[in-house]
This record gives C-alpha cells, structure tokens and sequence, in this order.
C-alpha cells in the first residue's frame, strides 16, 4: 500500500510540475521545512533543513559570508540560491533579488524561497501550487517555511521555538527543527537535515567565513542526528581554542578549554590525546602522563603512535619523555 501512495504521489508531483511549465531539469520535489535567519548579537546568518529526501544538503541551503543565506525549497530551483547570493553581493535588498528571480521564473507557482541578509532584511514566497501544508511566517531577522506538512501549524511552531530559545544562532535554528517534528514534520517522514552557518563580514578567503556546514545524508532521526554532529562540531571547537591558548602560554585558559571540548565529546578518545601531546611538548610531562594513561586504557592503539610524533615535530626528540609517555600504557 504505501508504495502504491508513493507512486500516486510522484505522479501528482509530475503533474503539478508539468502545469506549472517546470523543466525536467528542475523536476526536485524536495518538499520540506527550513530557517533561514540572522542573529542580531554576532552578524552571523545561516539556513537549517530537514526532508523526507536524500542528501538535502546540497540543494536547498545556501549562505556566504558578508552576502546572506537563502533555502530554495518545494520543487527546487537551485539556481535562486547562487543567483540569489549573487544578487545580495551586489547590493540588492532580498525582497528586489527575491521579487527579480520570481519574474524570471516560469514554475514560481511550486517554489518556495526564503532570504535574510546581513542587515537582518527578510523576503520570502511560497507558490499558490505548492503542495499543502504550505506556507511561511517572516519575523525580525528570519524566515520559516514549510511545505506538504502533516499539519498547518508548523510554521508557526518553528517561528515560535526560534524567538523563545537561547544560546548560538545554530542551536535557535535546531531548535526550530525540533519544534517542526514535534508537531507532525513531513507527511511523509524524515530522511536527512543539513545546517549552515556564515559571518556577517566577508573574508578575505571566502571559506574563513563559513563557521558551519553540517549534512546528514539519511538518517531514521535526521533532526537529532544533526544536533549530535553540532556537539561535536562545538567540541573540537573547544579544543582548537585549547591550542591557541596553548600556543601563546596561557594553559589555565587552555586547560579550560579542553575540558570542555572533552566533556562535549567523551567518548572520543583523540582530543584529550591531542591535549596530553601539547602538555608534553610544552615540557609539562607530568600534567600529560595522567591524560596519556586515560587515553591508552581506553584505546592502546594511541600507544602506537606516540614514536611516530616524534620525527613530525609534534614531540620532542627526547628518548627519556618518550619512554615516560610509553610507560603510562596498560600492561598485557
């Protein structure tokens, strides 16, 4: 049965492409939900997505850096995503990038497009034939939208759980995602979810200014998976803060910093590998013995690598501190 009403369904979408003069080409039926939004505090802009359609990631989130982020949704037109960061590049408002793509477009009837820019402006359209439930809710600095939902009122659930959650713009727009499934998401299920976050500011190198870029590609709970890829994104963050700080001297900060990255991710035994190695470098032993020893009870293939550091410059060409560092593994 199901594999019947999956058939009629792609032959309604075929259809409804088809009347609204759609190219085969552009023939995507990603019917989903998505955020785009900016935050006020940081400058920061990003898109989050979930669908019942695989690998979402590449085709309906779009952001640069000092531009804007857009989700070209509903039977997809990728080109409003490229074409529309063009657009913001060059000095036009979302809503005269928004309004100039719409007229060129033959199938607008079936999109659905959303754009914030760094002044927090907001433009956004779903076409009378996209499939229902449909629609979006605009609001200071951000957009919602949904399409083929089990219900009318998830818009408005994703508005809501943006505006009254706290924290990163990442962590309001998961948020958002969460308040999609909970009230009742695609008709059809979930698949995959993908999140992007940018700087307000352009780079001088345009990937400095890309903060995030997560996918799930198919998953049974793409919404929580996504969610558990960001932890760990904020985890190595941490880390890497732990590094600089190490760098310049100032291991109380660094020491800091790595106990969060590590509570963030606890099971990955890498980072306080990684910890221990920049203590020892550093010549503080025996603060990195006691890492080391957690590190290779957990995983003794870590014990492997030590000597290899060595000729890499990553540890000290020191016979003594090596055995040391040896010495902590468990013995068989």
């Amino acid at each position: 049965m199901r594999k019947i009403t999956l058939l009629c369904l792609a032959i309604v979408l075929v259809a409804i492409a088809a009347h609204a003069n759609v190219q085969p080409s552009e023939v995507r039926p990603v019917s989903t939900y998505s955020i785009v939004a900016r935050d006020a505090a940081t400058g920061q802009m990003g898109v989050a997505v979930q669908s019942h359609w695989f690998s979402v990631g590449p085709i309906v989130p779009w952001a640069e850096a000092g531009a804007g982020a857009i989700a070209t949704q509903s039977f997809v037109k990728v080109d409003y995503g490229p074409d529309g960061l063009e657009r913001l590049r060059n000095g036009e408002s979302p809503q005269e990038a928004l309004s100039a793509m719409l007229a060129a477009d033959s199938g607008r009837a079936v999109r659905q497009v959303a754009i914030v820019d760094t002044l927090g402006r907001v433009a956004a359209h779903t076409g009378e034939r996209c499939i229902a439930y449909a629609s979006h809710i605009t609001g200071p600095g951000f957009s919602v939208q949904a399409n083929l939902m089990e219900d009318s009122t998830v818009p408005r659930a994703m508005a809501d759980a943006y505006q009254n959650t706290t924290g990163t713009l990442a962590e309001r727009m998961i948020a958002a995602l969460h308040a999609a499934e909970d009230e009742g998401g695609d008709i059809r299920g979930r698949q995959s979810a993908a999140i992007v976050v940018v700087d307000g500011h352009q780079h001088e190198k345009a990937w400095q200014g890309r903060l995030l870029d997560l996918r799930v590609e198919d998953h049974p709970l793409p919404v929580d998976e996504l969610e558990r890829l960001y932890r760990l994104h904020v985890a190595y963050e941490w880390v890497n803060r732990g590094d600089v700080f190490a760098e310049h001297g100032q291991w109380d900060s660094a020491a800091v910093a790595y106990a969060k990255g590590e509570e963030l991710a606890p099971r990955i035994v890498e980072l306080p590998f990684w910890h221990a190695v920049t203590l020892a470098s550093q010549g503080k032993i025996d603060d990195a013995l006691a890492i080391f020893e957690r590190v290779f009870r957990a995983d003794d293939r870590w014990v492997e690598l030590v000597p290899r550091l060595v000729p890499a410059g990553l540890l000290p060409d020191d016979s003594v501190m090596i055995e040391r560092i040896l010495s902590a593994a468990p013995r068989k």
